[in-house]
């Protein structure tokens, strides 16, 4: 059985909040898809996407480093994390600069390469404290749904 098959057979709800929890794609993807091709409402639609969203930022941050120190153990994995956290340092400029309130723009941004997988392991290479950082990571997860729903809006309205 593909993923595809077993998706199928999932409710859309279930479906959104698994997008949205999925790294690269997270809320940039299930917001149009909820909407535009699903059909869901609205408020529904920004609840799941936010909860999943943020669904992976405390095992992020309890687990990273843990999994990291026992994974760099293996040759490509440790290569693997050294291209993962230098990608992740060179694009967190911000985080760098504003801390909690760049943390919060970094997530809040709907681009490639933000969102909240990679400014969770932003604010664990840089120390940042967990409480505020999902507190961040949640205030941004709102913002970008919020303006993905309006490009979703657009360009419902455009086509």
């Amino acid at each position: 059985m593909g993923l595809v098959e077993l998706l199928a057979g999932l409710p859309k709800g279930l479906i959104i909040f698994l997008i949205s929890a999925t790294p690269v794609i997270e809320v940039r993807g299930a917001v149009p898809i909820a909407l535009l091709y699903f059909k869901l409402p609205v408020f529904p639609t920004l609840m799941l996407c936010v909860l999943g969203s943020l669904l992976p930022v405390f095992p992020l941050l309890l687990f990273l480093k843990y999994a990291t120190d026992w994974l760099r153990k293996i040759t490509v994995f440790d290569r693997f994390f050294d291209w993962l956290f230098t990608r992740t340092r060179s694009k967190s400029k911000i985080i760098q600069d504003f801390e909690l309130v760049g943390l919060t723009l970094f997530v809040a941004i709907p681009f490639p390469g933000t969102g909240v997988w990679t400014g969770t392991i932003a604010a664990y290479l840089l120390g940042l404290p967990w409480i505020p950082t999902f507190i961040c990571a949640a205030i941004g997860t709102v913002i970008a749904s919020s303006i993905m729903w309006l490009v979703s809006v657009g360009a419902m309205n455009f086509f």
